[in-house]
């Protein structure tokens, strides 16, 4: 389901936001890596045991290859793993560093929190990975953009992605129920 709905999405903003941070799973701590665009919308994420500049690369190499462009900025926090990844993607022009400029992912790390809690932590590192899919999936379908569009146009694509919503569910459901007779 998730996979149907991130191929209806349009092509991202060319500034992506990466940050990594804690989640719990399977009674440990692993990092979460993700990305965003400058409009908030989740393009891709990383469950792993280290916060290394392995792990960087991987993420940004999946980024990559997913979104079939590269960025025109990247902006970091400070940790000297992603500017060596990015060293090593010759991709350190369009690399930024800077303590406020990374407020965009910080903010939307809220909603995984609110997740996690919900779930108690999550019970491994696929079981998080495979949650936190769903939970992005569903949050770029949901996400209007709010500040840039009128309540009349928040509205109509609202109720637009409440009825895709609705349609691909019930495809779903219809396919994996047993039929009453």
């Amino acid at each position: 389901m998730a996979n149907r709905i991130r191929r209806t999405r349009s092509t991202p903003h060319l500034q992506w936001h990466l940050d990594e941070m804690y989640v719990s799973g399977g009674g440990r701590w692993m990092y979460l890596w993700r990305a965003i665009d400058q409009e908030g919308e989740v393009l891709d994420f990383l469950v792993q045991s280290k916060r290394d500049t392995r792990a960087a690369l991987k993420l940004m190499r999946r980024l990559l290859k997913r979104q079939g462009i590269a960025p025109k900025t990247i902006i970091t926090d400070k940790w000297k793993a992603c500017a060596t990844a990015f060293r090593k993607l010759s991709l350190v022009r369009q690399h930024h560093q800077a303590k406020w400029m990374n407020n965009r992912i910080e903010g939307s790390h809220v909603r995984i929190r609110k997740h996690e809690r919900i779930m108690q932590g999550f019970r491994s590192a696929g079981s998080a990975q495979r949650s936190l899919s769903i939970h992005a999936a569903f949050y770029n379908h949901f996400n209007t953009r709010r500040h840039l569009v009128s309540a009349a146009e928040h509205r109509i694509k609202h109720h637009q992605a409440f009825e895709l919503w609705r349609d691909r569910t019930a495809a779903k459901e219809s396919r994996t129920s047993p039929s009453c007779a």
